[in-house]
């Protein structure tokens, strides 16, 4: 069985859209993130429309990130939980996208206080 490659498919048109959907999203819903090396864990406000765009979004990276592993769960009070896992060589990539959730975030503990989330913000 051949290796997925570390790489997302998208072309620098298309990542600029997903962005702007993913942080729309955070700015709307996100509720807390939680980050390690190469696991990260969103939660998301309550409610079926919160979950329909948390679920289009976790599909359309699953096409172009193929490399990482998605969950969508339900949790306390009708949130929506997303775990993102990355192999080995796609840390990066899963505090890139923790980073996109929570950049326009504006509840205080949506935030990821994590080093190595700290580190990808402070390299900008």
């Amino acid at each position: 069985m051949a290796e997925i490659p570390v790489a997302c498919t998208l072309s620098p048109a298309q990542m600029k859209g997903r962005a702007d959907e993913i942080r729309a999203l955070g700015r709307h819903a996100l509720l807390s993130v939680e980050c390690g090396a190469r696991r990260a864990t969103l939660r998301f406000g309550p409610g079926p429309e919160v979950r329909e765009r948390v679920e289009a979004i976790v599909s359309a990276e699953a096409e172009c990130c193929a490399f990482l592993d998605f969950t969508v769960s339900s949790g306390e009070e009708d949130t929506t939980t997303i775990t993102i896992e990355a192999p080995e060589d796609g840390e990066a990539v899963v505090r890139e996208l923790a980073y996109l959730f929570s950049a326009d975030a504006t509840v205080n503990a949506a935030v990821c206080t994590c080093p190595s989330c700290l580190n990808s913000r402070n390299s900008r």
